[in-house]
C-alpha cells in the first residue's frame, strides 16, 4: 500500500471517529435538554400545585377558627321587615338601600371603605339604611351554601336581638371567607351571634333550620322589581346602593353618601 492510500484511509478513519464523537455529543446534549425540560415541567407543576395547596390552606385557615366579633356600638334602632333589615331612626331625613352578599369580595371592600361612614350617619340620626342580604353566590363556597347560610343567620340575629345586627354584619366582613373556598359553618355563625351578645336559643334554631331561606331566595328572585333597578335596566350585582329610586354610583364620587343625605334632606 502506497503512502497516498495510507493517508486516505487515515483521513477516513479520523472523519468516522469525529462523526461518532459528534453523534455521541449530540445525543448527550439532547438527553441533557430532555432532562432539563422534564425538570422544568416538574418544577412548574410543583409550583402550581404548591400554589393551589397554599391557597387552599389559607382559605381553610380563614374559616377554621371562631369568627372574630366586631363591635360598632350602634345607637340607633334596628328591625326586621320581612327579608329586609331596617336600621336607623325614623326621624332620619335620608334613606338608602344597600344590597350585599356576605361572600361577595366587592361587598367586603365596600364595608371596609364606607362601613364606618355609614355607621356614623346612622348614629347621628341623619340616615336610615335598608339592608338587603342577597344569597347571590350560593355556589361559590365549598361546600355550597355559605351565601345563603350567612344571610339567614343575619336575619335570625335581627329577629332575635335587632340591636346586635350591626355588630354581626360588620363581623362577617371583617374576616370574610374567599370565593370558592370554605365558608363559615352554621355552628360558627351561631357562636358569633353569642359572641356579639345575642341571647336565647331561637336564633340558633333559626340558623340551623334555615328559617328565613325562602324569604331571602324570593327577595333575590324578585330584585329586578325594586324601583331603583327598574329604572337602571335591572340588577347588576352586589354591592349596590339605591337612593331616591336611583342606583348610586359610589365609585364616581368621594362624597356620594353626603350627596344622598343633602339631596333627600333638601
Amino acid at each position: 500500500m502506497g503512502g497516498a492510500e495510507r493517508n486516505a484511509r487515515k483521513r477516513k478513519q479520523d472523519a468516522a471517529a469525529a462523526a461518532k464523537a459528534m453523534a455521541a455529543a449530540r445525543g448527550k446534549a439532547d438527553r441533557t435538554k430532555m432532562w432539563v425540560g422534564v425538570a422544568a415541567v416538574v418544577v412548574i407543576a410543583a409550583a402550581v400545585f404548591g400554589g393551589i395547596y397554599f391557597t387552599a390552606q389559607t382559605d381553610s385557615a380563614t374559616t377554621s377558627t371562631a369568627i372574630p366579633a366586631v363591635k360598632v356600638n350602634p345607637t340607633y334602632p334596628v328591625k326586621r321587615d320581612n327579608a329586609v333589615i331596617v336600621a336607623g331612626k325614623d326621624s332620619a331625613k335620608a334613606t338608602m338601600d344597600l344590597y350585599a352578599d356576605f361572600l361577595c369580595p366587592g361587598c367586603g371592600g365596600f364595608e371596609e371603605n364606607f362601613g364606618k361612614q355609614i355607621q356614623d350617619k346612622l348614629n347621628a340620626g341623619e340616615l336610615k339604611v335598608r339592608y338587603h342580604m342577597l344569597p347571590m353566590l350560593v355556589k361559590l363556597s365549598k361546600p355550597e351554601g355559605y351565601s345563603l347560610d350567612s344571610a339567614n343567620a343575619a336575619m335570625a340575629v335581627a329577629e332575635a336581638d335587632p340591636g346586635k345586627f350591626p355588630d354581626f354584619f360588620a363581623s362577617l366582613y371583617a374576616k370574610q371567607p374567599k370565593e370558592n373556598g370554605a365558608g363559615y359553618t352554621k355552628d360558627q355563625l351561631i357562636q358569633l351571634g353569642k359572641d356579639v351578645g345575642v341571647t336565647g336559643e331561637n336564633f340558633a334554631n333559626d340558623i340551623r333550620n334555615g328559617t328565613f331561606n325562602k324569604a331571602l331566595q324570593d327577595a333575590f328572585a324578585n330584585v329586578d322589581n325594586d324601583p331603583g333597578f327598574k329604572e337602571a335596566g335591572g340588577f347588576n350585582g352586589t354591592p349596590a346602593v339605591v337612593a331616591g329610586n336611583k342606583v348610586v354610583d359610589y365609585r364616581q364620587s368621594a362624597t356620594w353618601l353626603e350627596d344622598i343625605i343633602k339631596q333627600q334632606a333638601g
